[in-house]
C-alpha cells in the first residue's frame, strides 16, 4: 500500500475515534441524547472527509 493512501486512512481512523469520544463527551455533559441515524451519518462525514483532507493536504504540503 502507498505510504501516502495508509497515512491518509490512518487520521481518518483517528478522526472518527476522536469524534465519538467528543460526541459521547456531549451527550454525557448536556444531558441531550441524538438518534443513532444522526451519529452515525456524521460519524460517516467524518470518515470520509478526514482521510480525503488529510489526502489532499499531505500532497499540498510535500
Amino acid at each position: 500500500m502507498n505510504p501516502r493512501v495508509k497515512t491518509s486512512l490512518l487520521w481518518g481512523a483517528i478522526g472518527v475515534l476522536s469524534f465519538l469520544v467528543l460526541l459521547q463527551g456531549y451527550e454525557l455533559i448536556s444531558g441531550y441524547r441524538y438518534s443513532i441515524a444522526v451519529k452515525a451519518g456524521a460519524t460517516l462525514v467524518v470518515a470520509v472527509g478526514a482521510p480525503v483532507l488529510s489526502y489532499v493536504g499531505e500532497g499540498v504540503l510535500n
